[in-house]
């Protein structure tokens, strides 16, 4: 497991030398700053490799095919690189991932100069880019919290949007500027040189990394734990689930935006890149006023994004004016920057830093999701009734996320304490070694009989959060002859398993324990057994 050292600076602490904002640590001003570099370059490599699909294919469905191949990577790979960066050195899956997308753009610029590329050879290329993209994305966001103390965490987020807004504002227009002047050779050319200083900040950052006490967990294994994680942690699925409402609706902005600046405005391509900007901007602008605002709870934040991306829908649909137009375009695009941050903020703080790359790829792959179902559902409502009718029913779906939010409102975790619990390994009278087992733990309990209501409410969170960190077959067992005796138990796979299990016990589960030993008989010790499972019919001897 990748245990990384606290920043210098405890983000629940307040110290003369603690850093006011994240860009007053250096190390993320330093990453900041290159990525808003890099996001330029990807935002120039797009429009270089949208144009020139029109001179290689000028078929609608080929020129769409390039976007899809620049966001399906998310999609399929997202899990994977969250497994990566969570078990390997973040840093140095961040430098590979920027290589290879400075090795394929410069590949792709080389064979645009030499007209080599065909429609084909250029998706492909553009998926390879996509794909060391979604690799590094997990990397990037998991380091936030290795670069910025934990209080300055959500403003960083909200700086990484900002930066990713600001290129998406005003890169089209340098990237069409490029592709007029040189060609769509020097796009994918800019796009290389783009990650050059991206690299170098990376190769000169050292963060401090603890040792690893156990090694990495195979890709596979560590996707699965990812995966069950997020699937019993409660706070993170009511994330999720906002998440997948939120970017359902607000995917009708751009998915129809081109029909909005055609059949409403009635312009034509410029129109369009307006509209984009206005969108654009107002993301800044809603990054730059959350960076500052006083901070309000997750819930109320995503609340009022989600009624400014609402208002922004309607407003958009009944108008007929461009500037009326921008400025709706420009308030859903402060809420969907808002929103975002904030979804991302709270995955972060509800994610031990074991799992947090794994959570957030399972975030993205959400959104991305949404964001896929949305703009087919509100493309086919244009289609069929009308580009009015299709924003004004996403408004109302936003709405009704607004409504879910008030049944069932974010939870804001970042009171938790989620660093890990300092666990030995213990002593064995038998060697064993790390993938010996399977592994049976029972812990014996004496309760009562009037805290026994109350005993079995606590074990049924017990029982969640032992699955959650990788228990198996846990139950709860009671003694006919001494009905005061209860034994939990579950099983590990292995004893390398057993191992990690404890180690993802955090300090916030350590109050959970706390309400349980509370509710044993006085001055009771539990007795905690180890186990391993041997089959009969053989000796055994030596190691098991």
């Amino acid at each position: 497991m990748d245990r990384r050292a606290e920043p210098p600076h405890d983000g629940a602490m307040t110290t003369p030398d603690a850093p006011s904002s994240p860009l007053a640590v250096p190390a993320f001003r330093a990453m900041w700053l290159a990525t808003l570099v890099a996001n330029f370059g990807y935002m120039i490599q797009s429009v270089g490799a949208s144009w020139m699909m029109t001179a290689l294919d000028g078929s609608a469905q080929m020129i769409a095919l390039v976007q899809t191949a620049m966001s399906l990577p998310i999609m399929l790979f997202s899990l994977w690189a969250g497994a990566l960066a969570d078990n390997r050195d973040r840093r140095k899956v961040m430098v590979a991932a920027q290589a290879a997308m400075l090795i394929v753009s410069a590949t792709l610029a080389l064979g645009a100069w030499l007209d080599l590329l065909g429609p084909w050879s250029l998706l492909a290329f553009t998926f390879l880019l996509g794909a060391a993209a979604a690799v590094n994305n997990p990397a990037w966001q998991a380091s936030v919290g290795d670069i910025v103390p934990r209080a300055l965490t959500a403003r960083a987020v909200m700086l990484n949007g900002m930066s990713f807004n600001i290129a998406r504002s005003f890169g089209p227009a340098l990237g069409g500027a490029v592709v007029a002047a040189g060609g769509a050779a020097a796009a994918f050319l800019v796009n290389a040189v783009s990650y050059v200083g991206l690299i170098v900040v990376l190769a000169r950052w050292r963060p401090e990394i603890a040792p690893r006490r156990l090694p990495p967990e195979p890709l596979g294994v560590a996707m699965a734990a990812g995966v069950r994680y997020v699937r019993m942690s409660p706070h993170i699925l009511v994330v999720l689930r906002r998440v997948m409402m939120f970017s359902f609706a607000a995917a009708a902005a751009q998915a129809v935006l081109p029909l909005v600046a055609r059949d409403l405005i009635g312009g034509g391509p410029i129109t369009y890149g307006v509209l984009l900007g206005g969108f654009g901007v107002g993301a800044v602008a809603g990054a730059l006023a959350a960076v500052h605002a006083r901070r309000l709870s997750a819930d109320r934040a995503v609340r009022l994004a989600s009624l400014a991306v609402a208002v922004g829908l309607a407003g958009t649909g009944a108008s007929r004016s461009l500037a009326l137009t921008l400025s709706c375009l420009a308030l859903a695009g402060a809420g969907w920057v808002v929103a975002w941050s904030t979804f991302n903020v709270g995955i972060q703080l509800a994610s031990p830093r074991w799992v947090v790359a794994r959570a957030l790829a399972l975030y993205q792959m959400t959104a991305f999701g949404g964001i896929a179902a949305g703009s087919w559902a509100f493309g086919a409502l244009a289609e069929r009734y009308g580009v009015t009718a299709a924003l004004e029913i996403a408004a109302a779906v936003e709405l009704a996320g607004v409504l879910l939010g008030l049944r069932r409102p974010l939870p804001d975790p970042g009171g938790a304490n989620l660093d890990p619990h300092d666990f030995r390994e213990p002593q064995t009278a038998l060697p064993i070694r790390p993938h010996s087992g399977p592994i049976v733990v029972s812990i014996e309990h004496r309760v009562p009989p009037a805290n026994v209501g109350a005993f079995l409410a606590a074990m049924a969170e017990r029982r969640r959060i032992r699955l959650r960190d990788g228990a198996r077959d846990w139950r709860l067992l009671r003694d006919l002859a001494e009905p005061a005796v209860w034994i939990e138990r579950y099983q590990a796979p292995t004893w390398i398993d057993y191992l990690r299990h404890n180690e993802r016990r955090t300090h916030a589960d350590d109050v959970h324990l706390e309400t349980i030993r509370a509710l044993r008989e006085p001055g009771y010790e539990p007795v905690v057994r180890r186990l391993i499972e041997r089959q009969t019919g053989a000796a055994h001897h030596g190691e098991p």
